[in-house]
């Protein structure tokens, strides 16, 4: 708001006052009078209409009636009773931005002309007629400017409140979007992705009863599918639970979430899975890990799984991981290395992968940091997530796509 506007804001009354009362001084001093100087009554009814002016600030209608009073008494006293004019009029604008009624306007208006006309009664009909005209200006300005100041604070708070009216409907709307979304996601994965993992869980188990003569190492692998389908299948059934109430879920930082106390656990299933796929994995655990909270717990939990996978997928058999998961001054410091050095898995697809595009909007989202890029003949990636407190202040960084050298001939593989 400008200081115009501001000026005429209702907390700022006694800011108006002080500076009338200072130009009342002003032309007290420096204006020419009829007499060389101001008489002593003159002196006595400024001064008074100037601590009225102060005092009463937030009563309007007392500080009108006071200036007004004054005012009367000035017309029979004094000769120059301008001081006392301007106040009783700027006092009847007061009155009018701040009253909550018509009513009390055109009173204190009619009590202000009356007051003004006796300084015309007993004048002649020409002289009495141009005093009724001069009410235009003691009476009707004030008024007029007034209510001007009224209708520009009412639209001023209509516009406000359209303003936030249309935000609350935006927000609405929005939030009806993504209930839309999130509800088609749900049916999507529950009609189809849902039913094909519980498809395939189905197709494993039977063959774990039918192929009774399997060897033993195909019997544990038809059980970690199963093992892993089944977890699998659990997990997207939360998912879409979580998706159709999502009044449990903190903010937008994670779909799902684990138990604090089950994280240790679930690395260490992890771990396993990729030992069973060949890769040596080396892991130092900080004991903290087992009390994060549950968003940051299933972050660490997902960005493991992912690169574990590719390790497995890019390093191949045989090769070395090193895991660390540390907690350090509340942020969480993670990271996954290999040497790159183990062989090619057979089976493993090439290209099309989103691992890491996946990894870095976990990452972002809790406002942590996330690096991947070659170290030595390995890859590495690391991260920060940094307490829940300051999630949000921490600028993502991007990270490096990883790039693994393939075999001759063959097209270059891309994270899962």
């Amino acid at each position: 708001m400008s200081w115009p506007g501001r000026l005429f804001d209702m907390r700022d009354a006694l800011v108006r006052m002080v500076l009338l009362d200072l130009a009342g001084v002003c032309y007290l001093f420096f204006v020419p009078h009829s007499n060389s100087t101001p008489t002593t009554a003159q002196w006595i009814l400024a001064l008074l209409a100037f601590a009225v002016a102060l005092v009463a600030h937030r009563l309007p209608v007392l500080n009108l009636v006071a200036q007004a009073a004054l005012l009367a008494v000035a017309i029979s006293l004094v000769d120059d009773f301008t001081i006392n004019q301007v106040g009783a009029s700027w006092a009847l604008l007061e009155v009018t931005m701040r009253a909550r009624h018509a009513r009390p306007i055109w009173l204190a208006a009619v009590l202000l002309a009356v007051v003004d006309l006796t300084d015309s009664i007993g004048d002649p009909p020409r002289r009495f007629a141009s005093g009724v005209v001069g009410l235009a200006v003691e009476v009707g300005v004030p008024v007029l400017l007034g209510l001007v100041i009224r209708t520009n604070r009412e639209l001023g708070r209509q516009a406000v409140e359209r303003a936030l009216a249309e935000q609350r409907q935006h927000e609405s709307e929005s939030r009806a979007a993504r209930a839309d979304e999130r509800s088609a996601i749900a049916r999507e994965l529950h009609d189809v992705v849902a039913h094909h993992v519980a498809s395939m869980v189905l197709r494993v188990g039977v063959a774990r009863h039918v192929l009774t003569d399997l060897d033993p190492r195909v019997g544990e692998v038809f059980d970690d599918v199963h093992g892993t389908g089944t977890s699998a299948l659990a997990e997207l059934r939360r998912l879409v639970a979580v998706l159709r109430d999502p009044d449990g879920v903190r903010g937008d930082a994670a779909l799902t979430a684990i138990e604090p106390s089950a994280l240790p656990a679930a690395i260490g299933a992890s771990m396993d899975r990729a030992r069973q796929a060949g890769v040596i994995v080396e892991a130092d655990l900080d004991p903290a890990i087992g009390s994060l909270d549950a968003v940051r717990g299933m972050a660490v939990l997902r960005l493991t799984q992912e690169a574990l996978t590719n390790v497995a997928k890019h390093a191949g058999a045989s090769a070395i991981a090193h895991l660390v998961v540390a907690v350090r001054d509340g942020s969480v410091h993670w990271e996954v290395t290999d040497n790159g050095r183990g062989g090619g898995p057979a089976g493993v697809p090439a290209g099309g992968g989103h691992g890491i595009t996946g990894m870095r909007e976990r990452v972002e989202v809790l406002g942590g940091r996330l690096e991947a890029g070659r170290t030595g003949t390995g890859w590495r990636v690391r991260t920060v997530l940094p307490p829940v407190t300051a999630a949000s202040t921490d600028a993502p960084v991007g990270s490096v796509p990883r790039e693994r050298k393939a075999p001759a001939g063959s097209p270059a593989p891309e994270p899962a």
